[in-house]
């Protein structure tokens, strides 16, 4: 009878346990899609990024307090925060939290999400975040080997042994994340740092050329892939028979993603939180050769190999640092895809940039994050770095209290944006019904020339119904007409009303009327403004 009683406790604790773990597994962070369109899910609610990211070498305790700072004149919600291998795991196989346990337990304290990023075996495309050991070993874990023999500052994707260590470190802070993290604190990890190679556009040592001369893998012979890569159709063949003048980069690229997924897909194993890599881009023009930009790494034009080669990531993405809104709006349509969620990981802190915010909220994206908030630890940057990340500030005080409602919106299709370009042309969206015109520069009303070199405005327009709008924006004017059936019919403005969101209702603070509307509609001066926009055709 005893027995009997012991095994019965015995099942019951287990079944317990397993209830436990699948409620625990049931409200982590997550991707989901809907007709080409992505929502990231934090306690089963679509959420969106307001992120920040810390400066590469900021993610120590005597370095937090300035982070944290930044943090929260930032109004962030998420601080993207780097893990380092070489402190991780120190000496071989013995391995050491003790950092990732202060960032987790700070951020529960700040009230802010983390997205960790595992600076391993590449960063900026080398290997300089790798644990001293391995550096000491370059016979076991050893670089690229250039065209000509030369030795190059990028770890090669082909090795066995450094691929091994990588997983088995990865697989430990993954580990450690699901037992420390219940609250899910971290909602994403991005696996490595802008992987691939500077000064080569591959691996040729022996090893990797060994590859090189081998059959391309089954997975890129399919036709959906060839066709997305502008291959003709074959079954089979070298790289070089396959891939022609492109073979050197599309070798590297499935190299460096082979590497990159088999490290994800041990890591997701353990604990599956969405996973993600970023991309240094490569102008998004002309198609260049692999030899102007980073080899290898998640650039625009090996996204289909990507997508075959490491199918756990759950994201390409795109760190934006190129200037020119044309380049940067091309690079937004490039990496919003059906089958890959639009996230900014880093842009450039300069206030151009705030603006692409708002068009990457128009794409249904999941987020946004400016790069190195912090001072770096230099404290006479402290009074310029709040000066710099005072536009992006702007914006996420105005969207953090309706975050839950864009991030829905985003997901639905129901935002558009216009960013104002350097030629500062006033530009239209179409919002079914209604046609929205925008101005840019002066004062918002006024509508006069810009006086200023930069190009800042931007709107936002969310479609509540036929007839209402959510609108926010900077340094631009906006105006109505009726489309469709109503084209060319009188109408006015029922209401405008200037508020914000306060658990989920728009609450409004006043009616904007005379001064405010009487120049066709509404200004938007230098501070982000919330409005609720009423239209009425009158005949």
């Amino acid at each position: 009878m005893t027995r009997k009683i012991t095994l019965w406790f015995a099942f019951l604790l287990l079944a317990t346990i397993n209830t436990f773990a699948q409620s625990e597994m049931a409200i982590l962070p997550k991707i989901i899609e809907k007709d080409g369109r992505h929502a990231l899910l934090v306690d089963g609610k679509p959420y969106l990024i307001l992120g920040g990211q810390a400066h590469n070498s900021s993610a120590w305790p005597g370095m937090m307090p300035r982070v944290w700072l930044a943090a929260e004149a930032m109004h962030l919600n998420t601080l993207e925060v780097p893990v380092y291998w070489e402190q991780v795991e120190a000496q071989p196989g013995r391995f050491d939290f003790s950092v990732v346990n202060t960032l987790i337990s700070q951020a529960r304290q700040h009230k802010v999400h983390l997205v960790l990023l595992w600076f391993a075996t590449w960063k900026n495309g080398s290997n300089h975040y790798m644990p001293e050991w391995m550096k000491r070993d370059a016979a076991k874990y050893p670089n690229i080997t250039g065209r000509n023999g030369q030795h190059v500052d990028s770890p090669s994707p082909n090795v066995q042994a450094t691929l091994d260590a990588d997983i088995k470190a990865f697989t430990a802070l993954m580990r450690y994340l699901k037992i420390a993290d219940p609250q899910h604190t971290v909602l994403m990890v991005q696996v490595e740092n802008e992987s691939g190679a500077w000064g080569s556009v591959r691996d040729y040592s022996p090893l990797a050329q060994k590859l090189f001369e081998g059959p391309v893998p089954a997975q890129l012979l399919q036709p959906a892939v060839l066709t997305a890569l502008n291959v003709p159709v074959v079954t089979g063949g070298t790289w070089q028979q396959v891939f022609g003048d492109r073979a050197d980069e599309y070798f590297q690229a499935w190299s460096v993603a082979r590497f990159i997924g088999q490290v994800a897909a041990a890591g997701k194993a353990v604990y599956p939180l969405p996973l993600y890599v970023n991309a240094a881009l490569r102008e998004p023009f002309g198609n260049p050769k692999a030899n102007n930009y980073e080899s290898g790494g998640p650039t625009d034009n090996v996204l289909p190999v990507w997508k075959v080669a490491a199918p756990a990531i759950d994201i390409e993405a795109p760190d934006i640092y190129l200037t020119g809104s044309d380049k940067v709006l091309k690079v937004i349509d490039l990496y919003d895809r059906p089958d890959n969620p639009l996230f900014v990981p880093e842009a450039g802190l300069v206030a151009e940039n705030a603006r692409y915010f708002y068009t990457v909220l128009a794409h249904g994206g999941i987020g946004f994050s400016p790069f190195g908030i912090d001072d770096n630890g230099v404290a006479e940057k402290a009074a310029l770095m709040t000066e710099r990340l005072s536009p992006f500030a702007q914006e996420y005080a105005a969207a953090a209290p309706m975050m839950p409602q864009l991030a829905a919106w985003a997901f639905d299709g129901k935002i558009k944006s216009v960013v104002e370009h350097e030629d500062h042309a006033e530009q239209t969206l179409d919002m079914g019904a209604w046609q929205a015109n925008v101005k840019f520069g002066g004062d918002g009303r006024a509508n006069a020339a810009p006086e200023y070199a930069g190009a800042t405005g931007k709107l936002l327009v969310a479609k509540l119904a036929e007839n209402q709008f959510i609108v926010m924006g900077t340094r631009c004017h906006l105006s109505f007409q009726p489309l469709g059936g109503n084209a060319g019919k009188t109408w006015q403005y029922l209401k405008v009303e200037e508020g914000q969101y306060q658990n989920g209702t728009f609450k409004p603070l006043r009616i904007l009327n005379g001064d405010e509307t009487d120049w066709g509609g509404p200004g938007f001066g230098d501070v982000p403004t919330v409005l609720r926009i009423s239209l009425v055709v009158v005949r």
